[in-house]
């Protein structure tokens, strides 16, 4: 089975690609998600992220934006949190990957926004970069999320510079130029991973 490692920064286009690739058919393991999944309700987290981030539970499921408020701005509580939340999210990519071996997959893609910055590479056949020019990053993570300014910045900084990502990539998706542009290269793309 050939394992796409899906990437980019927050803003990138991740979303446009990943779901590309569902319409084809092609199994997508979403990293966010899975990080969604552990922090809601009876998630597999919470109970860790309490302990080490007093009062960022509400009703049994992480408060998102006081834990972001918490961890976001100091960098030994973001290593803290990935501590806790890394190796639960590399447990729930392996048994993607198991199901989709099992299901006699041919392709499988992993979408993971820090997939370089974690050394992900080396799990997968192919990188895929999805890459936008900054003003349209930007604008993108505004409209999408409750975010200021400051944590946009934050998150950037902490996310490999897109020049080093696309440096990196086997495929470069640009989303920046126009949606129907990128879909017709993933289309290509989709043809030659599965003749």
């Amino acid at each position: 089975m050939k394992i796409i490692g899906l990437t980019g920064g927050i803003g990138m286009g991740k979303s446009t690609v990943a779901a590309a690739f569902r319409r084809a058919g092609i199994p997508v393991f979403d990293a966010d998600a899975a990080v969604h999944a552990l922090q809601g309700r009876g998630g597999r987290a919470v109970r860790a992220i309490e302990e080490a981030f007093p009062g960022t539970i509400r009703d049994g499921a992480v408060d998102r934006a006081a834990l972001r408020a918490v961890a976001l701005p100091d960098p030994a509580a973001m290593r803290t949190l990935e501590r806790i939340l890394h190796p639960m999210v590399r447990a729930a990519e392996r048994a993607f990957l198991h199901r989709a071996r099992r299901a006699g997959r041919r392709v499988a893609v992993l979408d993971i926004p820090l997939l370089l910055e974690t050394g992900g590479e080396r799990r997968v056949d192919l990188v895929l970069v999805a890459s936008a020019p900054r003003a349209v990053q930007r604008a993108r993570v505004r409209a999408r999320r409750q975010m200021t300014d400051a944590q946009i910045d934050t998150i950037v900084a902490r996310q490999m510079p897109d020049a080093e990502k696309r440096r990196r990539a086997h495929v470069i998706i640009s989303t920046g130029l126009s949606r129907h542009h990128a879909l017709r290269r993933l289309k290509r793309l989709i043809q030659e991973l599965q003749p």
